[in-house]
């Protein structure tokens, strides 16, 4: 069946009657979450919500007040589901999500029209395509795409978007003289000894392909084309290129311009002097990373000397601004096994952590519970305990803990 959709993809508003209705659990998203519902499958006599297929998502809208939250295919019916019941026989008001409508119109149409560019052009076949939430792709039977073979696509695309190419859908039935049915045995997809209604989508003067998807109905309606990057597919030989079309082209437009007033307000330059300030701020901060690195190897040295000298039977240290390394550093100067070490780096008030040393009955007695106050989870073996914590605000808790301990 070839739905009402599909006869109009423009058709934002349509009334058909109930077929059936049937309680049914599905998957819906809800405030961002995927949950599963308890409500009704139905099935109207036509439809303008796309069922999900040929790699597009389906629609979503509205059957009279009710949310649909997802359609799909079942041989020649579409499933529409809601959360309340109609009664088979009521007229029923749809109405279409457009925005998510137009987006997957010209995401789809779009990767029509790259694929054939890139078939006729390079002799690249796509194997698959995605359309994603913010970005979609084709999978290409080749190992490596080069910049200039994309620049030259996304100009050839958005020549023809300019020239206002029509983009023609025919629908051919078993009814169909067999001399007009051989013009599309070719198409892709289509099997040669395919019988039966067939729904063929064709860029006039590019392409035919076998398609069950909504259309533009000309390339004009796509806007832009922008193919964004390429990198190698998880199969062998083939690549992902990855692309926007049309209102998501704007959008990423209006998102970057955003972020480059940001960056202009941060570092105070003209935006085409952004790459070239920020990577002589990274080379300052390698060079002032590697100077702290220094002077915190000195203060380990430097502390660890106050801990030979140490004649407590504990010995405590917080460093917000070190590492890891200074404590492992510290402890290696310090070579003292005989005394229980409590050291810690990062954020006062935050995460960081912990290393615990020297004494290992101390260390049996005391690791838990320290890292439990401090919010933490570690292991260790002998006389060494380390641990990533969360919650350094109650570093003085761990100390009075500490401290009570050794007065035993």
């Amino acid at each position: 069946m070839v739905f009402k959709c599909q006869e109009d993809s423009f058709l934002k508003e349509f009334t058909s009657s109930v077929v059936s209705c049937q309680k049914s659990e599905f998957s819906a998203s809800i405030n961002g979450k995927t949950v599963n519902v308890d409500g009704y499958e139905i099935i109207l006599e036509d439809t303008i919500l796309f069922p999900e297929g040929g790699g597009q998502p389906c629609d979503y809208g509205f059957l009279n007040d009710q949310p649909v939250y997802q359609v799909t295919r079942k041989s020649d019916k579409a499933i529409h589901f809601v959360k309340e019941p109609f009664n088979v026989g009521d007229q029923v008001k749809q109405k279409i999500d457009w925005d998510r409508r137009l987006d997957h119109m010209q995401q789809h149409s779009g990767q029509h029209l790259i694929t054939a560019v890139f078939d006729r052009d390079f002799k690249f076949y796509t194997v698959s395509w995605y359309l994603g939430e913010e970005v979609a792709y084709i999978e290409l039977d080749t190992p490596t795409v080069t910049q200039e073979q994309m620049d030259q696509v996304e100009n050839t695309c958005n020549e023809l978007i300019r020239e206002n190419v029509a983009v023609v859908v025919h629908n051919l039935d078993e009814n169909t003289p067999e001399e007009e049915l051989e013009n599309f045995r070719s198409v892709r997809g289509l099997p040669a000894d395919h019988k039966g209604a067939i729904r063929v989508v064709t860029i006039e003067g590019i392409e035919s392909n076998m398609c069950c998807g909504t259309h533009v109905t000309s390339l004009s309606q796509l806007q832009a084309v922008k193919l964004l990057y390429s990198e190698k597919s998880k199969r062998k030989d083939k690549t992902l290129l990855y692309f926007l079309i049309g209102n998501r082209v704007v959008s990423r437009l209006s998102q970057c311009l955003k972020r480059e007033q940001k960056l202009t307000g941060y570092l105070k330059t003209n935006p085409v002097q952004h790459p070239e300030f920020v990577e002589k701020l990274i080379q300052n901060t390698k060079l002032l990373n590697k100077n702290l690195q220094t002077v915190l190897k000195d203060l380990a040295v430097y502390e660890a000397q106050k801990l030979k000298e140490c004649k407590e039977k504990y010995f405590i240290l917080h460093r917000k601004e070190a590492d890891p390394t200074f404590m492992n550093i510290l402890i290696k100067e310090a070579d003292r096994t005989d005394i229980f070490q409590f050291l810690s780096v990062g954020d006062e008030k935050g995460a960081g952590n912990i290393i615990l040393y020297g004494d290992e009955k101390a260390i049996s007695d005391l690791a838990n519970k320290i890292c439990e106050l401090l919010g933490g989870k570690g292991a260790g073996k002998g006389c060494k305990y380390q641990a990533k914590v969360t919650n350094l605000a109650n570093h003085k808790h761990a100390e009075k803990l500490i401290k009570e301990y050794f007065k035993q």
